[in-house]
């Protein structure tokens, strides 16, 4: 089960219910893992959040709904959060996600497109005050090229 990729605690724990496992088996084996390594919730934040930014493109709010999700800590979630996002400027993964979902082609003047590429945005996991600028750039930019 961990040869594929790395599980936190809470995914072990419910794989092996779902397998029909004892809760005291269950439990006995978690501790056995988490001593000797093998299960390590703080390295299975960690490599999720880089691959979520890396790969996924996502925004923090959503690698920390997806992390909480999947039964880690919230204290080790903010520091693999912390670590990961450190250095990135949430701006440049706000265009990445706006060119990849616009495809090239520009954005239409229709409120009802700026609230799809809104919506869009927030689902990835960025603040709102970063996507309505981020909105609006791209407005004024748009504005300035029909000039």
């Amino acid at each position: 089960m961990l040869a594929r990729r790395e599980l936190s605690a809470e995914g072990v724990r419910a794989r092996l219910q779902d397998r029909g496992f004892p809760s005291d088996v269950i439990e006995s084996t978690l501790a056995r893992l988490t001593e000797s390594g093998v299960v390590d919730d703080r390295r299975v934040a960690q490599a999720y959040a880089r691959t979520a930014v890396a790969v996924k493109g996502r925004g923090r709010m959503r690698v920390i709904r997806e992390l909480q999700g999947m039964g880690i800590d919230s204290a080790i979630v903010a520091e693999a959060v912390g670590q990961v996002f450190g250095d990135i400027d949430e701006r440049t993964l706000i265009a990445k996600a706006l060119q990849k979902k616009l495809r090239g082609r520009p954005p239409m003047k229709d409120p009802r497109e700026q609230a799809r590429l809104y919506q869009y945005l927030m689902r990835q996991g960025f603040t709102p005050a970063a996507v309505a600028a981020a909105l609006r750039r791209l407005r004024v930019g748009r504005e300035a090229d029909q000039e």
